[in-house]
């Protein structure tokens, strides 16, 4: 399965910065998807409702999924790769 990357900053409630990948299948092409995608992961990490859009979430590349990937994707329409600060 190939996969785009959205590389996404977000600046948190206290100021910090968190980075993180949004994978979702390649045929996926609806921005506002792939914020709401951003946003529901934000809520599970207590930073719901900070902004997410064009400038915080850019596509970056297209990559072949692994199976955990694949699964997650599978699941919940999504999967997320923490960097920094998640």
């Amino acid at each position: 399965m190939q996969v785009s990357v959205f590389d996404t900053y977000v600046t948190r409630t206290d100021g910090s910065i968190m980075h993180f990948d949004i994978l979702v299948p390649s045929t996926l092409t609806s921005e506002a998807t792939i914020h709401e995608y951003g946003q529901t992961y934000l809520a599970t990490k207590g930073q719901a409702g900070q902004p997410l859009a064009a400038k915080e979430c850019r596509f970056c590349h297209i990559e072949e999924a692994d199976e955990m990937v694949q699964t997650s994707i599978a699941q919940q329409g999504f999967h997320i790769i923490e960097m920094q600060g998640c």
